[in-house]
C-alpha cells in the first residue's frame, strides 16, 4: 500500500475515535445558559468552568422576564439547559411556569441553606443580597434607626427616600412583611412610608443614594452591592448602612440563582454546573464580581463586604417573595406607593 495513503487512513481513523489531541470538544461538551446577570458578571465565572472541565459555555443575556418567555415560546425545542436570574421571585415565577425541573442533590443540599433553596428543589441560591436601611452620616444618627418599619414613623417626614415599587427588590421585601406581619398590618406600614417621602421615588438605589449625598432626604432602602459599587468610587461617600431588624425577623435577604430547564438537552451537565456553582472557587468569583455574599457558609464574603459588618438574617424561606409578589404588588398599589 502506498504509505501515504496509509497514513491518510491511520491520520482518519484517529480523528474518528477522538484520540486526534488537538481536536475540539464534541458538540454535547457546550451548555447553553439563559441568565440576567450581567456579561461583566458571568463571564469570567464560565470561564473559570471551562477551564476546570473542559464544558463551553453560550450564554444569552436578558432580563428575567424575557428569557421566561423565550423559554416557555422555545418549549421542547429550547436549546437551553440552565436559568440564571436574580430574586427569588424571578426564580419562583419560572419554576411556577414549568420550566425548572427538580435536581436531588447531596452536594447542592450541603453548600446552599434550605432558606435559600426552593421547597421543591427547582432552583438554589448562588449567592444572597441584602435589602437593608442606607442613612446620611451627617443628619442621621445610628440611634435613631431599627426597623424597615420604623420608616413608617412621623420622625422621618420628609426625610425618606424609596426605589420604585415596580421593582422587583421592593416587592419582595413587601411579600416578606406581609408573610410576617400579615396584610392589614404591612399595607398600613407602606401607607406610612408614602407619607414619609421626601421626594419622588427613583428608578434605582444608586440614584436614591445620590439624593441622599444631595440632602434631599436622610435615609433609604437599598441592596448592599449598590452601596459598595459607590464606596469603591468614592471612599469618602458620607453614608452608611444599617442593619434593619436586627431585635425581630433580621435583614430582608434575596438571591441570586439557577435551576436546570425542563427540556434541558443536558441535564446531567446542567447539574454538574449547577454544584460546581456552590463550590468554593465559583463562589469567590460569584460573590467577588458583584460585592455579594456567597450562599455556602464555608466562603468568606469579599474583604469590602466584610467591612460592612455583620448581621442576622431574616430565616424566612426566600420562596415567600414569589409566592406574596402578586400580593405585594396590589398592597403597594393600594397604599400610593408606585
Amino acid at each position: 500500500m502506498d504509505m501515504r495513503v496509509f497514513g491518510i487512513i491511520v491520520g482518519a481513523v484517529i480523528m474518528a475515535s477522538g484520540l486526534w489531541g488537538c481536536s475540539e470538544p464534541a458538540a454535547d461538551e457546550e451548555l447553553v445558559v439563559y441568565t440576567s446577570r450581567n456579561d461583566h458578571l458571568i463571564k469570567p465565572v464560565f470561564d473559570a468552568y471551562t477551564e476546570a472541565t473542559g464544558v463551553r459555555i453560550r450564554y444569552i443575556t436578558d432580563n428575567a422576564a424575557a428569557l421566561t418567555a423565550r423559554l416557555q415560546a422555545e418549549g421542547e425545542r429550547s436549546p437551553a439547559d440552565m436559568l440564571i436570574t436574580v430574586d427569588a421571585g424571578n426564580l419562583w415565577n419560572a419554576a411556577e411556569k414549568g420550566l425548572l425541573s427538580p435536581v436531588e442533590s447531596e452536594v447542592l443540599s450541603n453548600n446552599v441553606p434550605a432558606a435559600l433553596t426552593d421547597p421543591k428543589k427547582q432552583w438554589y441560591g448562588l449567592t444572597v443580597r441584602a435589602r437593608t436601611l442606607v442613612y446620611s452620616r451627617d443628619r442621621v444618627q445610628p440611634s435613631e434607626l431599627s426597623t424597615y418599619e420604623n420608616l413608617a414613623d412621623p420622625q422621618w417626614k420628609g426625610r425618606l427616600c424609596l426605589r420604585t415599587s415596580k421593582k422587583v427588590y421592593n416587592q419582595s421585601l413587601v411579600a416578606t412583611m406581609i408573610e410576617r406581619q400579615g396584610k392589614e398590618k404591612t399595607e398600613e406600614i407602606v401607607r406610612g412610608w408614602v407619607a414619609n417621602l421626601a421626594t419622588d421615588v427613583f428608578s434605582n438605589d444608586t440614584a436614591l443614594m445620590e439624593a441622599i449625598v444631595a440632602g434631599q432626604c436622610d435615609v433609604g432602602i437599598v441592596n448592599t452591592y449598590y452601596y459598595g459599587r459607590m464606596k469603591r468610587d468614592n471612599p469618602q461617600l458620607p453614608l452608611e448602612l444599617f442593619w434593619a431588624n436586627q431585635d425581630t425577623s433580621g435583614v430582608h435577604v434575596n438571591i441570586s440563582g439557577a435551576g436546570v430547564t425542563v427540556n434541558a438537552p443536558h441535564p446531567e451537565k446542567a447539574k454538574d454546573l449547577l454544584e460546581w456553582l456552590t463550590q468554593p472557587a465559583a463562589q469567590e468569583l460569584l460573590a467577588d464580581r458583584n460585592l455579594e455574599y456567597p450562599v455556602n457558609a464555608s466562603v468568606k464574603p469579599p474583604e469590602e463586604v466584610r467591612s460592612w459588618g455583620e448581621f442576622k438574617a431574616d430565616d424566612l424561606n426566600v420562596s415567600v417573595a414569589g409566592a406574596l409578589q402578586v400580593e405585594a404588588v396590589k398592597l403597594m398599589d393600594r397604599a400610593g406607593y408606585r
